[in-house]
């Protein structure tokens, strides 16, 4: 019988969601990958249990992760139930529907029938009552955003999930769903958009826009799919995903100088007394902006590495130049 440890909110910091009252720690883990049936059950029942150990509290899905779609959500079921049952209320579990899950034309992207027959099925797999966060993944250019903003509102009138969000929604989109959502009286929480060092799109006009709408963050891939960790300050290593030709990631991206960008990188790491990873993970929680940032995890040392970020948040401007010199950043 697992039992948490008693000074599991001792380290880890939390960060107010926007202008709500959910508080998200700094590090959130994601099950996009590693939570599948090609992964033994107990290693991902102990990255769970020690990520919770560590104070992240926040746990994040999606409909389609796995592999195969469901899987994920099929695993966080199994583990809740075995390990976390006294836990529920100190969780916060989110997932998200807009990507293809079963065959004909109410299998994906944004319409009612879609997402609520989506929000159910998850519910259903994870054996839970409620989802904290249930996201639009992505903008339908089909659906009406009314539509769409009006199944999220709904779920929360059903008490299918107590908030809702975004994820990979432009500036302009993610404002106008605010103001559909304000409307119905569901505020909209927080934008789940991809950013790291190496993709920095989210600092053209989006966390602009977050910061007017009082709407909180989580970034994911950070780590920009391992690239920003030390596999690569060498070229592409065996067993990797870009060795792999990875839909994610693809062997034409490591070249030359972008592998040099990733060695001035992590000289600058090793100046702060942190890995490559560290630094991005750092980086991206840089000055409060983002609320969380999303981190995967295959074994509980690598989850363990990816906390220890937490404990160095600051940059002196110095450092932040020299990051902006190597990667340049949106816009310029």
């Amino acid at each position: 019988m697992y039992t948490a440890h008693t000074d599991r909110y001792a380290d880890m910091p939390y960060r107010r969601t926007g202008r709500s009252g959910l508080k998200l720690p700094a590090l959130s883990l994601g099950l996009w990958h590693n939570f599948g049936p090609d992964r033994p059950v107990e290693t991902q029942r102990a990255i769970l249990r020690r990520a919770f150990d560590l104070g992240v509290t926040h746990f994040d899905l999606a409909n389609n992760y796995g592999p195969p779609p469901g899987a994920a959500e099929s695993a966080l079921g199994d583990a809740l139930k075995a390990d976390f049952t006294p836990y529920r209320d100190e969780l916060v579990i989110s997932t998200k529907a807009g990507y293809l899950m079963w065959p004909g034309p109410y299998g994906e992207w944004g319409s009612r029938k879609y997402l609520l027959s989506s929000l159910d099925q998850s519910l259903s797999r994870m054996g839970l009552d409620y989802v904290d966060i249930f996201y639009s993944h992505r903008p339908d250019p089909e659906t009406p955003l009314e539509e769409t903003m009006g199944a999220l509102h709904s779920a929360v009138q059903q008490g299918k999930a107590l908030y809702v969000g975004v994820s990979n929604y432009s500036p302009e989109q993610t404002r106008e769903a605010a103001r559909i959502l304000g409307e119905l009286g569901t505020p909209l929480l927080i934008h789940q958009p991809r950013y790291s060092m190496l993709d920095r799109r989210p600092e053209e006009g989006l966390l602009d826009a977050l910061d007017e709408l009082q709407v909180g963050s989580i970034a994911y891939s950070p780590l920009e799919q391992g690239l920003l960790t030390s596999r690569y300050l060498d070229g592409i290593p065996e067993g990797s995903r870009a060795a792999s030709d990875s839909p994610f990631l693809s062997a034409d991206t490591v070249t030359e100088e972008l592998v040099r960008q990733l060695r001035a990188l992590d000289e600058i790491a090793k100046s702060r007394g942190q890995s490559l990873a560290q630094l991005a993970l750092a980086w991206v929680l840089r000055g409060g902006r983002v609320t969380s940032a999303l981190i995967g995890a295959s074994s509980t040392q690598q989850l363990e590495d990816s906390v220890t970020a937490t404990r160095t948040l600051d940059f002196d401007p110095e450092e932040l130049a020299r990051i902006d010199a190597i990667i340049k950043p949106a816009g310029r």
